[in-house]
């Protein structure tokens, strides 16, 4: 055991404990159409230097499970309604907003998905950097600049002492990205979510996020959560991937087993669906139907209805347990066994 202080507080943190763990967490955004259940119950666990791959649709939770972690829902109408989310042993979650907002900016960070969006268009680069000094290590103007400074150059910004006075606008898409990733490893901190950090970027440029992504996680042995919608990204950076679907975790497991044996209906269709060359000249494969309205989720699997394996059992309440496919690996599936061709 050992403590980290919070303002004038210590929180007591467990080094035995896992670096970050989500338990059965609930979220729900209260609206005039009905209450939307957006996380209905999520699981997992992110170890030191381990990456964790959140893959899903559109909509199925990811992202709102990145901020009930970081604790930036806007509430209303968001609200958490239930589970844990322990860092080091201690529940976020029950956390004064005080308390909340140092761990967030020292222990665990993020990088949002849309970096011209997030950055302050009225500011420099090199302003926003130093911020994060100035306000959480108490450096002055000069020592913050120049902080800022190397961590530009980390992420291998070129002509990073010229740039850092110049905006969000003059970077490119691929530049400003690395901006959002200086900004999220300034104080250090030993989780960092990544939501969607190669969206809109080209092929190239997505290849040197995740390439510095990876070498920044090697450099610190941080815990990296990947949110994405996209296999391909994830299939040579994850160790863990997390399929989410309708708010829920369908099917958790190591990277390889998913690519080579999904064990859920859902997963086995997303892999389908990818692109190709050795299928040139067949049709795609696709995932028929649309996921459910959040706000009227159906009894049982929410996946039944789009599903090629569904049985009656599966349009009935309770929904489908975590299985035990493996002691490293989980599928919500009553007939895991069939669609991961196992006897």
């Amino acid at each position: 055991m050992t403590d980290i202080k919070v303002k004038n507080e210590f929180l007591p943190i467990d080094t035995a404990a896992p670096l970050l763990a989500v338990q059965d967490l609930k979220v729900e955004f209260r609206t005039a159409n009905g209450v939307a259940k957006a996380v209905n119950g999520a699981n997992f666990r992110l170890a030191e230097g381990e990456t964790l791959a959140i893959l899903g649709e559109s909509g199925c939770g990811k992202s709102v499970t990145a901020q009930a972690i970081m604790g930036i829902l806007d509430t209303p109408p968001g609200f958490v309604t239930g589970g844990e989310v322990r860092y080091r042993g201690v529940d976020l979650l029950k956390l004064k907003e005080d308390q909340r907002r140092q761990v967030r900016a020292n222990r665990i960070a993020m990088i949002f998905q849309d970096a011209l969006s997030a950055l302050n268009p009225v500011f420099t680069v090199g302003f926003q950097l130093g911020e994060l000094f100035r306000k959480h290590r108490g450096m002055s103007r000069a020592d913050a600049k120049k902080r800022a400074i190397d961590l530009l150059e980390q992420v291998k910004i070129p002509a990073a002492r010229q740039r850092i006075n110049e905006y969000p606008h003059q970077f490119s898409g691929g530049m400003r990205q690395r901006v959002m990733i200086a900004m999220a490893l300034a104080l250090d901190p030993e989780v960092l979510i990544a939501d969607e950090p190669t969206t809109a970027l080209d092929v190239t440029v997505q290849a040197q996020i995740m390439n510095l992504l990876a070498e920044v996680q090697r450099e610190r042995n941080m815990g990296l959560i990947l949110i994405t919608h996209d296999m391909g990204v994830v299939a040579d950076v994850a160790d863990r991937i997390s399929v989410m679907y309708a708010g829920r975790v369908v099917e958790e497991a190591p990277v390889y087993d998913i690519y080579a044996r999904p064990a859920h209906p859902y997963t086995k269709a997303l892999l389908e669906s990818i692109p190709r060359v050795d299928l040139k000249g067949q049709q795609l494969s696709v995932i028929k139907g649309l996921p459910p309205t959040l706000t009227n989720i159906p009894p049982g699997c929410p996946f039944a209805a789009r599903c090629r394996y569904a049985r009656d059992v599966c349009r009935q309440d309770p929904a489908p347990p975590a299985y035990q496919v493996t002691h490293s690996r989980t599928a919500r599936c009553h007939f895991w066994k069939e669609v991961a061709g196992v006897e």
